[in-house]
């Protein structure tokens, strides 16, 4: 148990250090953060190589604890690393590199909790230090933080509804101790015990309605914020509570897996439509970032093994690709001074390292093969087709929403790869002397990028064997994939690709006008990357959507305010000051009140 102590006890030591030590000591608290971040890192990897499941009262250490510990270790790192060069500095580095810590104990809290109280308490100090962190972006990220810490403080006091009705009905605060039976229970008790539980995960992950803070974090937030918490951490452990309610606490219903079903393809293809139409490239990031926690939640709605199996798997992935591309956007706005997609183009020559592993971080999130968003997105593919092997009649609308998924995320990140990266440079940009970022936040993009291919190439032995096997027994793949070979063949198509191209290229070249569709353009003109979908956003049922979204209709922080300020508004016009007015009020209440007597209703 001293290992579990440790992983809690040392971050917060070291954050309280970072957090008053002087700020005019060169590098003290690089070294302190990146020093904290490694121990536990460490302790980590013996705890996952040690193999041992340790049950007490308050703390539990098993096979999705474990594997999940060492990967929330592995992002704290990298992201430090990163941070050292992105903060320089600046004023604000110390309370980062503090918030940052405490954020990595409380999510070792959260994970090795056994007792629900415990695990409330953890859960509640990560909602206030992603509140704190939210607040370094400055006066414009203050109205964000306040959205989130409504939003996830809400879905907290939910959570902690939900906790007083499994100890009403188990008796017991220890999880491991808990198993409530949803197909048993004929009444609504246990149902509104699980869907208190789910909210509080779908908020914490960013699932359709509570996803709303994420975009704006994206955009609001400092980049190594958002790719510690909503991109990593936050996935980790929403989807972490999500696995633990659904296939431990709870034995799910039917109608149960239909919410998650629902909910997880809704998820999928509003938030990538969402991403389709965005100009800010922080802002299209995080839609993405809510788009690919559907993916989980429908894994683990088909209640499938090979389907909860890719839901883990997709949130280690996304984890990981998803914070890789965050800190390759972090990267261009450090060097551009911009988020803005039609103020950028042409970095590819400037920025080669940060453009090849923003490339290959993108294609891993489209789920192209052989990388490793592919294999997890094909075992959720599974799961659906085996879930209609057993009778769903609804599969084929679930495998639709997750492929569709995939092809407009690939469509929208064609369009964030052209504009930032390829075509011409912007007239911003012109005559700039732009440098690739400093090597230590090279170096952690260049990690994440890595992953993305390793995890694609050697899934099953490398990721699937000892992290997410362990975790889900008995699964059972349909088809066949081999990685290896898969890449090979890929290869050897591109290879011959090159070939026939440089083979069949003319030697002479011949001027002609610019056209498009029989039109002849005026010379000189630029393909704009920006508007490669202005189209679909202009169709007609499209177009109604896009309209309501942009006036927040579907945005649950601002439909609540709108409803809190209208109740509001309507108390404020019954109290007028004048006093007849109330003597009228009083006497409407005791007619209401002797009607009620007379019908004997008290």
């Amino acid at each position: 148990m001293e290992v579990t102590f440790y992983l809690i006890i040392i971050p917060i030591i070291f954050g309280i250090f970072c957090l008053f030590a002087p700020k005019n000591v060169k590098g003290l608290n690089e070294a302190a953060a990146l020093i904290a971040s490694l121990i536990t890192f460490g302790y980590a990897i013996y705890l996952f190589a040690s193999g041992k499941v340790v049950v007490s009262n308050y703390l539990m250490v098993d096979p999705l604890s474990r594997f999940i510990i060492l990967f929330t270790g592995f992002f704290a790192v990298v992201i430090t690393l990163y941070s050292i060069s992105f903060w320089g500095k600046r004023e604000e580095r110390n309370l980062f590199y503090a918030y940052t810590l405490w954020s990595l104990a409380g999510a070792c809290g959260v994970l090795l909790s056994n007792h629900l109280i415990l695990l409330l308490v953890f859960w509640g100090f990560l909602g206030l230090s992603l509140y704190l962190m939210i607040g370094l972006g400055g006066p414009e990220a203050s109205d964000t933080a306040k959205k989130t810490f409504i939003i996830i403080g809400g879905s907290d006091g939910v959570m902690t509804l939900g906790i007083a009705i499994i100890w009403m009905l188990a008796g017991t605060w220890r999880m491991d101790k808990i198993s409530i039976n949803l197909i048993e229970h004929s009444t609504l008790l246990p149902i509104a015990g699980f869907l208190c539980l789910a909210i509080a995960a779908f908020a914490k992950a960013g699932a359709m309605p509570f996803h709303s803070w994420i975009p704006d974090c994206a955009q609001h937030a400092p980049i190594p914020t958002t790719a510690l918490l909503p991109a990593s951490l936050d996935k980790l452990l929403g989807i972490y509570l999500l696995a633990r309610t659904a296939t431990n606490l709870f034995v799910v219903n039917r109608s149960m897996q239909m919410v998650m079903l629902v909910v997880g393809s809704l998820t999928i293809v509003a938030a990538v439509f969402m991403a389709l139409i965005q100009h800010n490239y922080k802002k299209l990031l995080g839609y993405h970032a809510v788009s690919q926690v559907g993916y989980m939640i429908l894994g683990i709605g088909t209640g499938i093994p090979v389907g909860i199996a890719g839901g883990l798997f997709h949130m280690l992935n996304n984890a990981i690709y998803k914070s890789c591309l965050f800190l390759c956007g972090g990267a261009v706005e450090k060097k551009t001074g911009t988020d803005e997609l039609d103020k950028i183009g042409g970095l590819s020559r400037f920025m080669p390292l940060t453009f090849i592993t923003c490339l290959i971080a993108a294609l891993a999130i489209s789920g192209v093969p052989p990388l490793n968003g592919f294999m997890s997105k094909w075992m959720v593919y599974q799961g659906v087709i085996d879930l209609g092997r057993k009778g769903d009649k609804l599969w084929i609308i679930w495998l639709a929403a997750a492929m569709f998924g995939s092809v407009l995320t690939l469509a929208s990140f064609m369009k964030l790869i052209h504009a930032i990266f390829l075509g011409q440079q912007s007239k911003e940009l012109a005559g700039r002397k732009i440098k690739e970022a400093p090597w230590l936040m090279g170096t952690a993009m260049a990690v994440l990028a890595v992953l993305c291919v390793l995890f694609g190439l050697f899934a099953k032995g490398f990721v699937l064997k000892p992290f997410i096997e362990p975790v889900v027994k008995n699964i059972s793949y349909i088809g066949f994939w081999e990685p290896v070979l898969a890449t090979l063949l890929i290869l050897i198509g591109l290879f011959a690709g090159g070939i026939i191209y440089f083979l069949g290229r003319p030697r002479s070249l011949r001027e002609s006008e610019i056209f498009t569709g029989g039109e002849i353009l005026e010379k000189g003109h630029e393909v704009s990357g920006v508007d490669f979908y202005r189209t679909v956003q202009e169709m007609g049922f499209f177009k109604f959507m896009y309209q309501k979204a942009e006036k927040k209709l579907f945005d649950i922080y601002e439909v609540g305010k709108r409803l809190v300020f209208s109740l509001s508004q309507v108390f404020q016009d019954l109290h007028t000051g004048v006093l007849p007015t109330y003597l009228i009020w009083s006497l409407a209440g005791l007619v209401i009140l002797l009607i009620i007597f007379c019908k004997g209703g008290l």
